[in-house]
């Protein structure tokens, strides 16, 4: 056994050891122990990353030895030598963490090279083009990922080479005009550094290790990982590899190939390769490789080796593999495999049918889902009734259809999207850094790269659309403009874009998008989801329309209806106005009464849609000076509307009323249940509407289950006051229309307050539902709507908050409160009714949070139900299971 945990070769490693080993050093150990065929090498462990952080970013001596132990290991398996010029062993070093990341950190290929080995390996392989592309690769790599030289300066060298030598592709480029682009390669790092380029092969591999160990921490990774929630304490492995040669000649190449398709999960090889090419040259956009299918025509039998492997991979780890591979003068080699990102669609799709194929059981083909996935098969698509013509097309690299204006920068993307405009990012590739704009923008179109670019990897991760490979197209930062072959405009950034990442094309201009169409995967998946989950799923819905959406996607009732949105539309924001301005109850009440029959119109048809399911009525929650206008002469205009010709006093009067009605902080105002105890008329208007409607509805044949929620509510005689005007007001409706139907009275817990006394306010309340956006901005003193805008995101950055608060509950500060809510609340009335209505009920660590505080449901958006469905079910297996729960903050 060892006595360290600083490096072992494939042999020795554990498989089963991500946490140890990554994910791609784990995944080498599995495969070399399957006896595939893996160029041999070694994992430094993410123990030996985490040490190198805590020396300050320096790597101990101990790993140092370790690594030269395994490099002697090495040697001796192969009959090759680090520095020999005669027979020099070459490596490759690669990051991989416990999660996969693809392109978020670095890799150094060709590693051992120098101007001696150089020369060996080209007399050594008789063929001095390669050897000498190998170099200049190597130079460019290990200048950009570990000395910090930056890569334009080699690019634009490259590039006059290229000019010079008449060729188009780097492939294509002489040796002697090689010989003179390594010579200027040289000149870049010696004037950086002074002392040139290290040519011992040992300080070269201790410098990409440690380098490999520092890019856990670039700011792309970062960003990555709190994209994905990637804790940041894991650290990185180092895989150490024997370089095999893709670029050897045209009995050589290199590919990425998927087990199932990564768009849509079919299952059947799916990838594409170059030949003559090395790893990097398929996954950076430079060239646009070829589809997998052809490999079979060019190299039959390696492709059959290939695709068997692959099918042996798919069947050992039970998961879609993303494969890459490398043929060295005829002879296969697979360099890594891990699970392969892949689109929501494409993750259901390959969960129902490996769990048919008997892979695993219903509850582990549920887990194999990230429920957010589940976002993408509700993404829109183009119109296919729309009378448009493509302006170009490319592959369909991540589906859905977008629609933006044009930006060729990712900084500005990002700039522009807080400004709140909806942005297409065109860029000729992207690369690992452009991920802050990709996540920016609502889709990615790139001229160059393939289905497995970084492009097309992260907008699949992402669930954004992209198309990418789009020959034709040209994008000028500088100029900020964007040219296709074929089209003789030239567009701006600022003009219109519409991409569809289901078909490949891109469309001049806005096109109309239509909404998805769901396959019977998403029911069937669902309906296990169902069967496994304790916790109910409603929605947040103020309307029929969404009422119903949210119907077909499984809701069983709303949660929380608010009835101020009904205030807002057109036909009777008049009628609110006229009733804020009434000079006396008699008069409020007039007004109140045209208000009530929208109002009964509206909770008919949600009963109508909801069916019997429970649906939860917030009564008015907003201070009146929100349905006014700010401006002096909008007000002005709203006061003749509703009183007519009056006198010049009296507008100013009317005026001087309405101004006094604004807050300096209305979120802590007049509102809510306070609104209801001062003006108990507006209150009454709409109970009678619930009512009345509900009753209505009953006579139709349906059942009708109405809850009656109080809002703002923070002390218990607050409650009890509201209940003891309203009650009444129930048994009336009930007396005129000759029935009557069950209700129930509640309130939103939103008030620290409410929480904190949760016991007395139980005595009242029949259910809780818990509003955890102003709770959470009460409880951290944090305005949202400031907070989002000017601090929180750098908070986050800055490690404060592990997420956006108002996105994922705080699970350790406002999560607290909700807990000792509900035990109190519970104490009282052991049948107390528990729900969440906030922006936390489809987030899936806060729907974790509620099933483990044992709440009856959660409420989320139409479109976020599924989502939700799917989380409550995975916290249901994981507590049978045992597993480690769903925390972020």
């Amino acid at each position: 056994m060892k006595s360290s945990n600083w490096a072992y070769s494939f042999e020795d490693a554990d498989g089963s050891n991500k946490d140890l080993f990554g994910g791609k050093g784990a995944n080498l150990a599995a495969m070399t122990a399957l006896g595939l065929p893996i160029p041999p090498g070694f994992t430094v462990t993410t123990e030996a990353c985490l040490r190198y952080f805590k020396d300050n970013a320096n790597l101990h001596d101990e790993i140092k030895a370790e690594v030269k132990e395994q490099i002697a290991k090495l040697e001796s398996k192969l009959g090759r030598k680090f520095g020999d010029p005669a027979n020099p062993l070459l490596v490759s070093v690669r990051s991989g963490a416990k999660a996969s990341m693809p392109g978020m950190m670095d890799t150094i290929l060709n590693l051992g090279l120098n101007d001696e080995t150089a020369e060996g390996l080209a007399a050594l392989t008789d063929n001095k083009r390669f050897a000498l592309d190998s170099y200049r690769r190597f130079i460019q790599t290990f200048s950009e990922v570990v000395l910090g030289i930056d890569l334009d300066e080699f690019e634009a060298i490259l590039t006059n080479i290229r000019e010079a030598a008449g060729v188009h592709y780097d492939y294509q480029i002489p040796a002697e005009a090689l010989e003179r682009l390594l010579a200027e390669y040289k000149k870049v790092v010696e004037r950086h550094r002074g002392n040139g380029l290290p040519q011992d092969p040992m300080e070269q591999l201790y410098m990409a290790v440690s380098a490999v160990f520092a890019s856990w921490n670039t700011p792309r990774a970062k960003t990555y990982r709190r994209l994905n929630a990637i804790p940041d304490d894991l650290g990185t492995a180092a895989n150490v590899q024997a370089m095999v040669f893709g670029n050897m000649g045209d009995n050589s190449g290199t590919g990425v190939a998927f087990s199932r398709n990564p768009s849509t999960g079919e299952h059947k090889i799916y990838g594409e390769f170059l030949v003559n090419a090395q790893g990097e040259d398929v996954v950076a956009g430079i060239r646009t490789p070829r589809s997998i299918d052809s490999l079979q025509e060019l190299m039959p039998e390696q492709a059959e080796e290939l695709f068997d492997t692959i099918e042996r991979l798919d069947q050992h780890f039970k998961d879609m593999q993303d494969v890459e591979f490398t043929i060295e003068e005829g002879k296969l080699y697979i360099l890594q495999t891990r699970s392969g990102k892949r689109t929501g669609a494409a993750a259901l799709r390959i969960a129902v049918e490996s769990q048919e194929q008997g892979y695993f059981d219903k509850e582990e083909a549920l887990m194999r889902v990230e429920p957010s996935s589940l976002d993408q098969l509700l993404h829109k698509q183009v119109d296919p009734t729309a009378p448009a013509k493509p302006v170009a097309e490319g592959l369909n690299a991540s589906p859905g259809a977008a629609v933006g204006r044009i930006v060729l920068d990712p900084d500005r993307a990002t700039q522009l999207a807080a400004e709140g405009q909806k942005l297409i990012l065109v860029r000729n590739e992207t690369t690992p850094d452009d991920i802050h704009g990709l996540n920016a923008s609502e889709g990615v179109l790139t001229a160059r790269g393939g289905m497995t670019s970084h492009a097309a990897v992260v907008a699949r991760g992402m669930g954004k659309p992209c198309v990418a490979g789009c020959t034709g197209m040209e994008a000028n930062e500088e100029a900020g403009t964007v040219t296709f072959k074929g089209y003789d405009g030239t567009l701006k950034e600022g003009d219109s874009l519409t991409i569809d990442g289901t078909t490949g094309k891109a469309y001049i201009g806005e096109l109309p998008l239509v909404d998805p169409q769901i396959g019977d995967d998403f029911a069937k998946f669902l309906g296990w989801a169902d069967e496994v989950r304790r916790l109910g799923v409603r929605t947040n819905a103020d309307n029929p329309v969404d009422t119903r959406r949210a119907y077909e996607f499984g809701a069983q009732g709303i949660g929380l209806c608010r009835t101020e949105h009904m205030f807002m539309e057109q036909e009777r924001l008049p009628h609110v106005r006229a009733m804020i301005l009434a000079e006396n109850e008699e008069e409020r009440r007039a007004h109140l009464a045209k208000i009530k029959e929208f109002q009964r119109s509206d909770f008919e048809g949600i009963f109508r849609e909801m069916h019997g399911y429970p649906v939860t009525i917030r009564l008015l929650d907003p201070p009146l000076h929100e349905f006014l206008p700010h401006d002096e002469e909008e007000i002005e205009e709203v006061i003749r509307s509703v009183k007519g010709d009056t006198t010049e006093d009296e507008i100013a009067r009317l005026k001087a009323r309405v101004l006094s009605l604004q807050e300096s902080n209305p979120m802590l105002g007049f509102r809510g249940c306070r609104l209801g105890l001062i003006y108990p008329e507006i209150n009454e208007m709409q109970v009678e509407a619930i009512l009345e409607a509900a009753i209505t509805v009953r006579r139709e044949g349906e059942q009708v289950d109405p809850e009656i929620m109080i809002p703002l509510s923070g002390a218990r005689a607050e409650l009890a006051l509201i209940e003891e005007k309203l009650r009444p007001v129930a048994e009336a409706v009930f007396e005129r229309m000759g029935d009557r139907v069950a209700y129930k009275f509640g309130t939103m817990i939103e008030v620290p307050r409410a929480a904190l006394t949760a016991d007395e306010i139980a005595e009242v309340a029949e259910f809780f539902s818990f509003g955890t956006n102003d709770l959470t901005q009460m409880t951290l003193g944090i305005s949202r709507d400031d907070a989002e805008e000017k601090f929180l995101r750098q908070y986050v950055d800055m490690g404060i908050y592990a997420a956006n608060p108002f996105a994922q509950l705080d699970q350790t500060g406002v999560g607290r409160l909700v807990t000792m809510a509900v035990e109190l609340g519970r104490k009282t009335r052991p049948d107390l009714k528990i729900g969440i209505c906030g922006e936390h009920g489809g987030d899936p660590s806060s729907i974790d949070f509620c099933h483990r505080n044992a709440f009856d449901y959660v409420s989320c958006s139409p479109f976020r139900v599924p989502i939700a469905r799917l989380a409550a079910a995975q916290s249901a297996i994981r507590a049978k299971r045992g597993e480690q729960v769903l925390k972020r903050l």
